[in-house]
């Protein structure tokens, strides 16, 4: 798990053919929770994935708390991946946009369970954003990320 020795970690067994993503944690720094410090890339294909909120496939945000919310925008991101060739193991930065933080840390704990069923447990460089409002008024979250492709 990321974190656990606050140094370089290689890619979990099973992680994904052909990327080699080092997830560096120092000791220096608060044991991470949920997201890595620093994650390299090897040189090689970038691909940079827009903001996805939780739009269905017809554009309407779905009914849904931010639990449901999020697990949706997760899976668009993951689609929009998948679209360019990568799989989840290939993320190297998610960054969450949220509305109402206070509901987000509430509610993280599921939040976390929807990203280890989804994502599993190596985790990307991550930020969460608290924002006034995103594009769309009814969505709550919004995931933008990058990775490395092989």
């Amino acid at each position: 798990m990321a974190g656990e020795s606050g140094t370089r970690l290689p890619a979990a067994a099973g992680a994904a053919v052909g990327v080699n993503l080092d997830r560096v944690n120092p000791p220096e720094l608060a044991r991470p929770s949920g997201f890595s410090h620093v994650v390299v890339a090897p040189a090689g294909r970038t691909a940079y994935l827009a903001g996805q909120t939780a739009q269905d496939a017809t554009g309407q945000i779905i009914d849904g708390d931010i639990v449901e919310q999020f697990e949706q925008a997760l899976g668009n991101l993951l689609t929009a991946l998948a679209a360019a060739g990568g799989e989840p193991d290939h993320l190297t930065s998610v960054t969450v946009y949220i509305v109402d933080m206070a509901a987000y840390r509430e509610r993280a704990r599921d939040i976390g369970e929807v990203w280890k069923r989804l994502v599993g447990r190596d985790y990307p460089a991550m930020a969460g954003i608290g924002v006034a409002r995103l594009w769309d008024d009814a969505a709550l979250v919004e995931l933008q990320g990058s990775a490395a492709l092989p």
